[in-house]
């Protein structure tokens, strides 16, 4: 057991440390682009949910679909492990909790570092 924690640990470490870098890849390459959005007049806020909403999407995309999936293998999960019921709301609104929290808190930081960005310095870099 404790052995399938620290594989699950390391998993959701693996998971956000990927989500942050794919969603500040995306903000670095569109420095230019959150630039012309802050000069026209974009507030903090839109580009906060811009970016958190691009990074998001995909996501509870997965999320829903591993949800789907765990409902339709879990007759086959209580078949093949002692003591497992085939469908625990509890936990599976818990891990579902625990990971679009995890992704959240990795799209949020790119995204605030991109509402924090001087228009005038991003468009000198292009």
């Amino acid at each position: 057991m404790w052995l399938l924690g620290i594989f699950a640990g390391a998993e959701l470490l693996l998971a956000t440390v990927g989500i942050y870098g794919a969603v500040a890849y995306t903000v670095e390459q569109r420095t230019g682009e959150i630039g012309v959005r802050m000069a026209l007049g974009a507030q903090t806020l839109d580009v906060l949910r811009l970016i958190v909403n691009q990074g998001m999407r995909p996501v509870i995309f997965g999320l829903l679909v591993g949800l789907a999936a765990a409902l339709a293998l879990g007759r086959l999960i209580a078949s093949q492990l002692y003591q497992t019921s085939a469908h625990n709301p509890v936990l599976l609104a818990v891990t579902m909790s625990i990971l679009g929290l995890a992704a959240l808190l990795a799209c949020v930081f790119p995204a605030r570092r991109a509402a924090l960005l001087d228009p005038v310095q991003a468009l000198r870099t292009e």
